[in-house]
């Protein structure tokens, strides 16, 4: 073990003496990078807010909530409220950082800085002796952050902190066991009131793990490779599917890297070589272009698998649904996947009978403005949902400069090359109306604030379960989302205080999927896509639905595109064209 300065030279080797330098550095407002388990953590003191600001600006990470290591499960107890079941989770062999809602007095952590506009932080204890040592002598919470820039694979080598890290950290510790693959901290979540678990992040003490999916196994080697921000793929060989961790968004060269890697690996452990390779629709998706090259290098056979078609054959899989008679109805809500009809779908209603998926109805189409700027940036999707309404368009006109408006009205006026019918975008809409924000910068940022001021009125109101928004089911042009967003408008210019609003918007979602399920007399419900991370929204549907519905959630993988790659597998073995 040895301690360094950002200079590349060597402080310390005495592991004792480490620590004590360690701690103090962390007093005195300094940033340390420690190699864990799967690779590099970013740390520093959690009640500091200059240091968090310093680590921000260093990670470019302006806003997205930090993680916070405590001493022991009293300190945390201090500033989260902390259930048996939530206990369990922090204490056993898995360790994951955890959601935990803040308790409402006031906290010794930097909340502003650690978790800015929420009223959750991610928690976790120490889960390797050198932790431990290091939170008993220090007594008081840590920031503890994936060493990387913000979306990129955690930095594992010792010699990339050098490099790939250079500029964030004060002090580097270091070791001399070489970690062959990397794997971030697992993240999980329990939703508030029916403690549905939520997994967010499938890695260190969950994956790389294998088991028997519910599929029909066949003896040839197959290579799943999921999606692209959210990258895990999967490979089932000798009737077993091994599922990767989480290895980070494929739009970074050191993703991708860190995927080819860590394919090779599996496929020298297991002495095997893919015979079929499953790949996402999307074109740009850097995992079906690595999927191609594997097929033309090997000669293999390449099959693409529709984005919200795999999600729903993974939650199926999950839950022995794939050989059942019985219709299931697939909610799968996300931000973008790629249609069958060459539009960006994310606002799905599926329905698997008869070992075939079709598409019942979906969000209706909106425009979907500048491409992938618009998932940036939630001004845009409240103006596309706006459907140039004048009652709407003042509200949102000041958002943009004279330029941008009528740039954008320019481009509204003529027919959309691309539409979209993502709920995501939906989310983002209704948050950027109510205030919360007209650009992000993180995924998930507005839905997550809109989420949180929706929470903030559920949890004074447990008994309010009878408003929402209309909506208009077409099984033609889609479930129209004006009444929706006309609805919004409304209660502002009533003044409906904004958490209500928050919290009608996401009971309408409810409203919605009953009306759905009850219009095709489907008893049997599924859910997946990254929407579904949002507790309250599955506390909504189970306590709303879960009487007269069969309701099935995630268990073993996320809702969002980490579950991609067994659901393409489940697909491909299952479903027929």
């Amino acid at each position: 073990m040895a301690l360094w300065n950002n200079k590349g030279q060597k402080i310390e080797a005495n592991t004792q003496l480490a620590i004590d330098k360690i701690i103090r550095f962390w007093e005195e407002g300094k940033i340390i990078a420690i190699k864990g388990i799967g690779g590099y953590l970013l740390t520093c003191d959690a009640t500091n807010p200059k240091a968090i600001q310093t680590l921000r600006k260093r990670k470019h990470r302006p806003s997205k909530p930090f993680a916070c290591m405590y001493p022991n499960i009293n300190k945390i107890e201090q500033d989260c409220y902390v259930d048996s079941t939530e206990q369990q989770m922090l204490t056993g062999e898995v360790a994951p950082i955890l959601l935990l809602q803040l308790r409402k007095k006031s906290v010794d952590i930097a909340l502003s800085d650690i978790a800015p506009g929420l009223n959750q932080i991610g928690v976790m204890l120490p889960y390797t002796p050198l932790y431990l040592l290091l939170m008993q002598a220090f007594g008081k919470p840590i920031v503890a952050t994936s060493g990387n820039l913000s979306n990129a694979s955690i930095v594992f080598e010792d010699k990339k902190i050098f490099s790939e890290l250079s500029g964030i950290w004060d002090f580097a510790l270091t070791n001399d066991r070489e970690i062959v693959t990397p794997q971030d901290d697992s993240v999980m979540r329990f939703s508030p009131f029916k403690k549905q678990p939520i997994l967010i992040r499938r890695s260190r003490g969950v994956a790389p793990n294998y088991f028997w999916p519910d599929i029909p196994t066949e003896q040839k080697t197959i290579l799943a490779l999921g999606a692209s921000q959210k990258s895990a793929f999967g490979l089932l060989f000798g009737g077993l599917f091994y599922l990767s961790q989480y290895l980070g968004d494929l739009t970074y060269l050191e993703s991708a890297e860190n995927l080819k890697r860590t394919i090779e690996h599996f496929v020298n452990l297991l002495n095997c070589k893919p015979e079929v390779i499953l790949v996402d629709k999307h074109p740009d998706y850097y995992s079906t272009e690595y999927g191609k090259h594997l097929r033309d290098a090997n000669r293999t056979k390449l099959v693409y698998i529709q984005h919200h078609f795999a999600h729903f054959a993974g939650v199926l899989s999950e839950h022995s649904l794939l050989q059942k008679s019985k219709r299931v109805l697939g909610i799968v809500w996300d931000g973008a996947g790629y249609g069958n009809d060459r539009n960006i779908w994310g606002g799905e209603f599926l329905v698997y009978e008869n070992k075939k998926i079709k598409r019942l109805s979906h969000i209706a189409y909106v425009p979907l403005i500048l491409g992938d700027k618009m998932a940036g940036e939630p001004r845009l999707s409240a103006l596309s949902h706006s459907g140039q309404n004048p009652a709407i368009l003042p509200l949102l006109k000041d958002k943009f400069s004279t330029k941008e408006w009528k740039i954008y009205q320019r481009l509204l006026d003529k027919t959309p090359p691309l539409k979209t019918s993502s709920m995501g975008r939906l989310f983002d809409a209704v948050a950027c109306l109510l205030g919360i924000m007209d650009t992000q910068t993180y995924e998930g940022e507005a839905a997550l604030r809109l989420e949180t001021m929706a929470q903030t009125y559920f949890d004074r109101h447990e008994d309010t379960l009878d408003s929402g928004y209309d909506t208009q089911i077409s099984y033609l042009d889609g479930i129209s989302t004006m009444p929706i967003i006309e609805g919004v408008v409304k209660d502002l210019n009533n003044g409906t205080a904004k958490d209500e609003i928050a919290f009608k918007f996401h009971y309408s979602l409810v409203k919605m999927v009953e009306e759905i399920a009850l219009e095709n007399t489907i008893e049997k419900i599924a859910f997946s896509g990254g929407v579904f991370q949002n507790g309250l929204l599955v506390d909504l549907l189970m306590m709303h639905l879960e009487n007269r519905f069969q309701l099935y959630f995630h268990q073993q993988v996320s809702p969002n595109d980490e579950g991609i790659a067994l659901g393409q597998l489940a697909y491909y073995q299952n479903i027929e064209e």
